[in-house]
């Protein structure tokens, strides 16, 4: 099929003056705002975003929603204990099923204790792979799985930053002592 010529309608763009075809007043605007973030960039007034960390924490900086405080940062997993010091999850596969990144990987066994009848065995999370959204946190049904605001972590190699049980449990123990999110 082809398009007749009459068919074709061509709508003519606005038409520039000569002084607009020079593109000086664009420029001359460019220059301003360089000039006025280079100037506001001293002082009190100061538009910059970049924390001066280690000074500066990031869970120091309050979010203010619908006139509530609201902390909303997420940092590194913990995986919570129970009141008898076990670990809380009842390896229901919830967490890593949501899970958008795949970071979550459990290896149910059957429970030694009567009150549940599984356990994770193996319970691990690849920090470097986690987009940390919170998913896993919602869909646990007992509250094992939180997002503290610790981020600070640091590993030399990828493998180190592969959360186990153990590592989880122990970030538990650090961090129990502070409020939750």
């Amino acid at each position: 099929m082809t398009i007749r010529e009459q068919d074709v309608y061509v709508v003519p763009g606005p038409r520039m003056t000569a002084w607009e075809a020079a593109y000086l007043p664009e420029i001359f605007r460019g220059f301003g705002t360089t000039l006025r973030h280079f100037v506001t960039s001293f002082g009190q007034g100061s538009t910059s975003r970049a924390l001066q960390y280690p000074e500066v924490r990031r869970e120091d900086i309050p979010v203010e929603k619908g006139g509530m405080e609201v902390r909303n940062f997420r940092g590194v997993h913990r995986l919570n204990r129970d009141e008898q010091g076990r670990v809380k999850c009842v390896a229901c596969m919830m967490c890593p099923t949501l899970c958008p990144a795949n970071c979550i990987h459990i290896e149910a066994d059957v429970s030694p204790w009567d009150d549940r009848e599984k356990y994770p065995k193996k319970f691990e999370i690849d920090e470097l792979r986690c987009i940390y959204c919170g998913m896993c946190e919602e869909a646990c049904p007992v509250d094992a799985i939180e997002l503290t605001t610790e981020y600070d972590v640091v590993g030399m190699s990828r493998q180190e930053m592969i959360f186990d049980k153990e590592k989880l449990l122990k970030v538990y123990d650090v961090t129990i002592s502070k409020k939750p999110m």
